[in-house]
């Protein structure tokens, strides 16, 4: 279902009831794909796509969501931004990245005995997706009259995962009350560690398959132990599977969410 060079993560399913209308809408410097559960979303939930995938990629994760969130649904607006950079070039039409990737240094690492190595590395470009990332959420926040004091949601899958996860430690905006990590990392540990207390008042789920063959379990397991230690709240959900997000996490996180609406 995925290769190190196409981070696609989900599949449509068939809808309970009628879904809302995605719609396509730059915000920042970034294109995105908005739904709506609700004619007055409040609380806005921002997911970012993994490396050469396209930038609708995780929008079927709002059908999911809404489905499982029943009437609290009309609350959100999904956000899913595509990445700035394009891997046409790379015979990926559609594929689209947060910064680009080594692909032999990350197949090196994956089959490495320890990921140390990545775990200290700045990927070149990190801090461009970031800013870019940071105008897009605030953005967001315009739209719906909202601002980061308030419930909302950001998250990622892979390679947004870990993007997503250094704006909430390394941008001028403020930390989301709920931060969630499908299949990332542990990256930029250095820089990372300094900014922790910022996670003091988030909640973070992390999922990771077990049997992921492009970002090892183990890079999962050391981000988590890394926010343990910072006494930040979080859960890590493991499961029998490779580099996807599976239905328990879709379940799990759909509870995260609920638990937004009236804060």
């Amino acid at each position: 279902m995925s290769s190190p060079a196409d981070d696609s993560a989900s599949e449509p399913i068939a809808p309970k009831f009628p879904s809302p209308q995605p719609k396509p809408q730059r915000l920042g410097p970034l294109d995105c794909i908005v739904v709506d559960g609700g004619p007055k979303p409040s609380i806005p939930v921002v997911l970012c796509h993994g490396y050469g995938a396209p930038g609708h990629d995780l929008a079927s994760l709002s059908v999911e969501w809404l489905n499982l969130l029943g009437d609290r649904g009309g609350h959100f607006r999904f956000v899913f931004p595509a990445a700035p950079l394009t891997l046409a070039e790379m015979g990926m039409p559609d594929g689209r990245a947060w910064w680009p990737l080594n692909m032999a240094r990350l197949q090196q690492l994956a089959g490495a005995t320890s990921l140390d190595g990545l775990y200290d590395e700045i990927p070149p470009g990190i801090d461009q997706a970031r800013d870019a990332l940071a105008q897009t959420l605030a953005e967001v926040f315009k739209s719906i009259q909202s601002d980061a004091g308030r419930p909302w949601a950001l998250g990622g899958f892979s390679q947004g995962a870990m993007l997503t996860m250094d704006t909430a430690l390394r941008s001028d905006v403020g930390p989301p009350p709920l931060l969630l990590q499908f299949s990332g990392a542990l990256i930029c540990r250095p820089q990372w560690t300094q900014h922790l207390d910022r996670l003091n008042a988030s909640r973070v789920l992390q999922s990771h398959g077990r049997m992921d063959p492009i970002l090892p379990f183990q890079g999962a397991q050391a981000l988590h132990e890394m926010l343990a230690g910072a006494d930040v709240t979080a859960t890590l959900h493991s499961f029998d599977g490779p580099h996807t997000i599976d239905i328990d996490a879709v379940a799990q996180s759909a509870v995260a969410l609920a638990d937004l609406v009236g804060r």
